[in-house]
């Protein structure tokens, strides 16, 4: 309806600009109405009528951004894809970093709890302290990762904080927090196998879909509106 009223307007428009248009006339519809040309949704067909040798129309030129979102989607869930697979070959090639005494700083206290004398004499209780920004022996993915699952033990100096009070033994505790931390590194360092072929045709139909779907449903909502603007009209 918008299209109509709008093509409507311009058309008594440039009829008060040609009063003398011939009934006979072979110009365009382009050249004689210069502002339909650039009128959203109108399409201009040559065709012999009343008025001349040409006819205008409301056009569906509006509704190809519809199908530019759908491929704009696909695209994008097609790039994740073949980001997936390039990941999963990269690391596939990158071997799992394994963590040492060298790479972390270690501080020792008494430890609680049951152990009788030896837990009151012996500092067998262990922190240990690991700078996971300064750890550069690691990839920059492996660092972002340990710092994303693990924020609520990094510190403002960037020191993933582990403490251990396993064993009776520092030793023992050393061992445990290492085992950690190392635990750590192998979730951070792991990239999910990239989908198979059947899984990617199930996983881009599925996008395609959902897309589908959802332009239905804002299509609906788009005629709703229109049809309470053409009732409001007519009040």
């Amino acid at each position: 309806m918008a299209a109509i009223r709008t093509m409507t307007n311009l058309i008594i428009r440039e009829f008060i600009h040609h009063p003398l248009l011939s009934l006979s006339s072979s110009k365009s519809c382009h050249s004689l109405f210069p502002s339909l040309r650039r009128a959203p949704g109108i399409a201009l067909v040559h065709s012999n009528s009343r008025f001349g040798s040409f006819r205008c129309a409301a056009s569906n030129s509006g509704g190809g951004g519809g199908d530019r979102k759908v491929s704009s989607r696909l695209s994008q869930v097609q790039q994740m894809l073949h980001e997936a697979e390039e990941r999963a070959s990269s690391a596939g090639n990158e071997p799992t970093p394994q963590i040492t005494l060298e790479h972390v700083t270690l501080n020792f206290a008494r430890s609680g709890g049951p152990g009788g004398q030896n837990v009151n004499k012996v500092n067998t209780k262990v922190d240990m302290r690991f700078n996971v920004k300064n750890a550069y022996w690691l990839s920059e993915r492996i660092r972002e990762k340990i710092i994303q699952t693990e924020k609520n033990r990094i510190n403002r100096d960037g020191e993933l904080v582990i403490s251990s009070t396993k064993t009776r033994t520092q030793k023992g505790n050393i061992d445990d927090a290492l085992a950690k931390l190392q635990a750590i590194i192998d979730a951070a360092s792991y990239v999910p196998p990239p989908p198979s072929e059947e899984q990617k045709k199930k996983i881009v139909k599925m996008a395609a879909k959902a897309d589908e779907k959802r332009l239905k449903s804002k299509k609906v909502l788009s005629d709703k509106k229109a049809a309470r603007r053409d009732r409001s009209s007519w009040d």
